[in-house]
């Protein structure tokens, strides 16, 4: 499946810094991690700070699938808004999910400053906010729930809104959320694990299965075999391919960046922005004055259609961004396409499908799939050792 269109700008902000061989014999560990996105990287980190053989592959470029077209949001809230999540999977569940995605961003940066990664990882506030008098009673549910369960809110009116250049009626200020460049932390994590041992092969397509006597052995498409004691499936929306079980509706998004602005409005400084409109749209700065805009979601049908409405959507999100920051001059310079994917209750799937399999996946679906991830990469040697671990409990498959 092709993931997204070309000219994304995170590749080519920062040109191909690495590359590593394809697959050329049989290979024998004791993890094999399918998928060399921030997802692969992520369990590959703590896997090796565990001291565990691992090899990694990916049948593209590391880091050049879902990755690359990531407008690496981080927030804690979800797709799903706190007090509609509670109605369907239950208080803790919903307010764990809510408080583990607030824990990943902090753990994101100790890991950030642990390699040393420049990925211009930055906090920021995050604005959810309405533009329409009808979603004010949802917005305030919203306010009242994250309120009540602890978490650090402020109500904002029009005229604080109009303050930052937002014409917006009504918002939500959560005081944590965080901005970076996922593919430079992808590629530097990458780094990091093979200079610590992990063997990494790119442009290697693993293409069936096998499972004798307690193994698990991938056959490539260029006829080569990695026998592995587990495997981690960390191939995102690709997981359609090789699960048997439905788990996720798949979506094509747009995304829009500006030229860059001789200097960053104020409000870009300090925050990023998602409204209530479904689909939602969202918003953010980049380190060297660039926003980004993304949105105009519909259904997925195949790359060659998705691709083809990308001049629509490029201008039906710069006519949402002028409506939304009418003071802003935004000059459009990057474009993209991308796939990505919703699940029934906005939350990531984790573990094994097959309890008899020692195949894992980590899925961190919607708009949170880095801190998702990061969640899964907190899991993943519980579900490694068959040990109880309340997150694969809630992420679980066949919930």
């Amino acid at each position: 499946m092709k993931l997204r269109s070309t000219e994304t700008f995170w590749p080519l902000k920062n040109a191909m810094k690495n590359s590593y061989p394809s697959i050329n014999s049989d290979l024998n560990t004791t993890i094999l991690i399918i998928g060399g996105g921030i997802t692969g990287a992520l369990m590959a980190y703590k896997l090796i700070t565990e001291g565990k053989k691992v090899i990694l592959v990916d049948r593209r470029d590391v880091c050049n699938g879902s990755t690359a077209a990531s407008t690496a949001l981080l927030q804690y809230e979800i797709d799903i808004s706190l007090h509609e999540l509670i109605k369907i999977r239950g208080e803790k569940c919903a307010v764990d999910s809510y408080q583990n995605g607030k824990k990943a961003i902090f753990d994101l940066r100790t890991i950030i400053d642990t390699i040393k990664s420049d990925c211009q990882f930055e906090f920021k506030k995050s604005i959810y906010f309405t533009s329409v008098k009808k979603d004010i009673p949802f917005l305030r549910n919203e306010f009242k729930c994250r309120k009540e369960h602890g978490f650090d809110v402020n109500w904002l009116e029009r005229w604080d809104l109009e303050k930052m250049g937002l014409n917006a009626i009504a918002a939500i200020e959560s005081n944590t959320a965080a901005i970076m460049d996922p593919f430079r932390l992808a590629n530097d994590l990458l780094v990091y694990c093979q200079k610590k041992g992990m063997q990494i092969l790119d442009r290697t397509n693993i293409t069936t299965i096998q499972h004798q006597k307690g193994k698990c052995i991938a056959h490539t498409e260029n006829k080569f075999t990695i026998t592995a004691n587990h495997i981690i499936h960390c191939t995102g929306y690709e997981s359609t391919e090789t699960l048997a079980e439905k788990v996720v509706d798949l979506k094509s998004t747009y995304v829009i960046t500006s030229e860059s602005l001789p200097i960053l409005p104020a409000a870009f400084k300090n925050a990023i922005f998602w409204d209530t409109s479904s689909p939602y749209l969202y918003f953010r700065a980049t380190s060297d004055n660039r926003i980004i805009m993304g949105g105009g979601d519909e259904e997925f049908k195949d790359p060659i259609k998705r691709d083809k409405l990308l001049p629509k959507k490029e201008q039906y999100l710069l006519k949402h961004f002028e409506r939304r920051f009418p003071k802003i001059d935004f000059k459009l310079d990057y474009s993209w396409a991308g796939t990505f994917g919703e699940t029934k209750d906005g939350l990531p799937y984790f573990g094994k499908p097959n309890p008899k399999k020692n195949e894992h996946y980590v899925l961190g679906f919607g708009g949170n799939g880095i801190t998702f991830s990061v969640i899964g990469m907190n899991s993943i040697l519980d579900s490694i050792n068959d040990t109880e671990n309340e997150d694969l409990e809630y992420y679980r498959f066949g919930r």
